[in-house]
């Protein structure tokens, strides 16, 4: 065999090498970049901001706690997501204009901007699709476009507010949804304990640990996980062991009218689980030690044993984070 043989046989030969080698060198600057304890974490921390325009989370906060956007002035968005309850309605289902009831239980507005979609069953696409939902609908606020803007510009104040936030427009609907979906994206929770932890500041303790590691070795965190520990996906209710259940008009079948979205809801954020009871999508289970229970036999196939679920409901407790100023009641 000649020489040039020689060098072209082991030019082959190194290629793979060189390949691996600039790889590896990826692999390390990449991992470079993030916290060596999140580097392989299926949770992800909370930023603690969030860019927004102040003049339009000042008037999405005041159109937040507007009752005039109710058919009969006696509800607004904050009745139903209330910040004393986690953001949530501590009332299994929520309760409209003229003492109207739901069929539903209101999620929390806090960290929603983190959803992937919003309601129970995703209709809509954005927090700003969201906000109009309730005003629409006639058993929550039962307002039309028409009559929420009629009684917001018999208020002067909303005058200077508008004007402020959208500057040289003409508001109309539209606009009201915009501000108080920038209200709501300010909405966050940083610096829960395993934020904190994730980002390397402190340890958990031996308790929190042993529940954090059940939670992801048990197979909770195949629904919740990501920066909002759920709110990413959609999964059925009984995966594994199927339960009879009433979905009430909230899973994605009440949506494309496919058998496959039958019982099929989006998964519900974590964070803050100790503020937000009732939890499913009905507010039919207010014992939150139950809902672990009921959730490893069905959606994950098994029985928890007491001990379990005591863990993870110990590491439940260092989802909870801080309530931005802004969040409170004028």
């Amino acid at each position: 065999m000649t020489e040039a043989n020689y060098k072209h046989r082991g030019l082959r030969k190194a290629r793979p090498l060189a390949a691996l080698r600039y790889a590896i060198a990826c692999l390390a600057m990449a991992t470079s970049l993030v916290h060596p304890v999140t580097a392989f974490e299926p949770i992800r921390p909370l930023p603690q901001s969030i860019d927004h325009l102040p003049a339009l989370v000042a008037l999405g906060k005041k159109l937040f706690f507007e009752p005039a956007l109710s058919a009969d002035g006696t509800v607004s968005c904050a009745s139903c997501h209330a910040p004393e309850f986690g953001w949530a309605d501590p009332r299994p289902v929520s309760i409209g204009v003229h003492g109207r009831t739901g069929s539903l239980n209101a999620p929390t507005v806090l960290n929603a901007y983190f959803n992937f979609r919003q309601f129970w069953n995703g209709r809509a696409g954005d927090l700003q699709e969201q906000a109009a939902g309730p005003i629409h609908n006639p058993v929550e606020m039962d307002m039309s476009p028409e009559a929420a803007l009629r009684r917001l510009r018999q208020d002067p104040s909303y005058d200077a507010a508008f004007a402020a936030a959208f500057p040289g427009v003409e508001w109309d609907f539209s606009h009201v949804t915009r501000a108080i979906a920038e209200f709501e994206k300010t909405l966050i929770t940083p610096n829960s304990r395993l934020d904190r932890y994730l980002r390397g500041e402190i340890q958990l303790t031996a308790s929190e640990s042993e529940g954090y590691r059940l939670f992801k070795q048990l197979g909770c965190v195949t629904c919740h996980n990501g920066i909002n520990i759920g709110g990413n996906s959609y999964q059925y209710m009984g995966a594994l062991i199927p339960t009879e259940i009433d979905a009430a008009g909230a899973d994605r079948y009440a949506l494309t009218g496919n058998e496959f979205d039958r019982n099929r809801f989006k998964v519900p954020t974590l964070r803050n689980i100790l503020q937000t009871a009732p939890y499913l999508h009905d507010g039919s289970q207010s014992d939150l030690k139950k809902i672990v229970e009921l959730m490893g036999y069905h959606n994950l196939g098994f029985r928890l044993k007491d001990e379990e679920a005591d863990l993870i409901l110990v590491f439940f407790q260092t989802l909870t984070g801080e309530t931005p100023e802004i969040a409170h009641r004028q």
